[in-house]
């Protein structure tokens, strides 16, 4: 069974460019375009990794974060921060704000798909190892 890869992402282009990285190394990809139907999602379908941008309609990313950290359920999924606005002090919030990692844009292809699973437990790069 595939892993699960949820996207938080507002940008199209973005969105495109995470959805092949993910899918052509075999992950399952659920999308959602602002941080509401985002946290929506990861309550409904379950992902095993969350990828999220800082820079969001309605709710941004660190706001995103907190609310899915409240959730008992949701605290082993990581979640990768994934944003351009890379300001002192960014890297920081995204982390205080529940964040497992964070990865900045533009993001490159070669390397996106290491980096974001360096933020696995052991347990799920096993599975990931598994698949």
């Amino acid at each position: 069974m595939k892993l699960k890869a949820l996207i938080i992402e507002d940008n199209e282009q973005n969105m495109y460019m995470l959805s092949f990285l993910l899918e052509k190394n075999n992950y399952d990809v659920i999308q959602a375009f602002n941080g509401i139907d985002g946290i929506k999602a990861a309550k409904e379908r379950m992902p095993d990794v969350i990828l999220l941008d800082i820079q969001l309609p309605e709710m941004d990313g660190y706001h995103v974060a907190q609310e899915l950290r409240k959730r008992n359920d949701l605290l082993h999924i990581p979640i990768v921060a994934v944003t351009s606005h890379a300001m002192v002090g960014d890297k920081e919030k995204a982390l205080e704000s529940g964040a497992t990692g964070y990865i900045e844009k533009p993001i490159d292809p070669d390397t996106f798909i290491p980096r974001m699973e360096s933020f696995f437990t052991a347990e799920l790069l096993k599975r990931r190892n598994d698949l």
